[in-house]
């Protein structure tokens, strides 16, 4: 999921490196801090395979700054990932959340659709944090106040989001 942010936000213009890393922390937020012994190995994976470009300029003290940009390569990488996100991708809500932030770049409403489709599918599977045997335990089945607290929030999401999919769908 970095590396589909970092194609992400340099699809909408040039950044330094300490920008990506700051746009990059805005999104994911204190769910998935980015240090940079993650961030600039992507970069540079990114870099090496052709999918960004990087231009070395003048900083305002005695360092060079990178800029970083999108290669036409990496824009469509970039489509390719948002096209086919599926898996993990759809299931697990910060990785989903990457995909939606970017999701706009798609030109096709077809393929948009196609991802959120996945998505909605995927929330009208019967879940839970917890069972019974095979039976799914709801809030109004435990007495745990933390565990009903727990199903009741993601209930409340999730009729949420499957109402603003069907609204985006329709």
């Amino acid at each position: 999921m970095l590396e589909l942010a970092i194609l992400g936000f340099l699809a909408e213009g040039p950044l330094h490196g300490y920008q990506l890393r700051r746009h990059i922390a805005q999104l994911s937020g204190h769910a998935r801090p980015v240090s940079d012994g993650s961030l600039y190995p992507a970069i540079n994976r990114l870099v090496n395979a052709g999918l960004l470009a990087r231009q070395t300029e003048p900083g305002a003290s005695a360092a060079r700054r990178h800029t970083l940009s999108l290669t036409d390569t990496g824009r469509c990488e970039l489509l390719r990932r948002l096209r086919d996100a599926n898996g993990l991708d759809i299931t697990d809500s910060t990785r989903y959340f990457t995909v939606l932030a970017f999701l706009s770049h798609l030109p096709d409403t077809a393929a948009r659709h196609a991802v959120l489709r996945r998505r909605l599918e995927f929330l009208e599977q019967p879940a839970s944090f917890f069972r019974d045997g095979d039976r799914l335990l709801g809030a109004g089945d435990t007495d745990d106040l933390y565990r009903r607290g727990m199903l009741t929030i993601a209930r409340a999401t999730s009729r949420a989001e499957r109402t603003w999919l069907r609204e985006m769908l329709a």
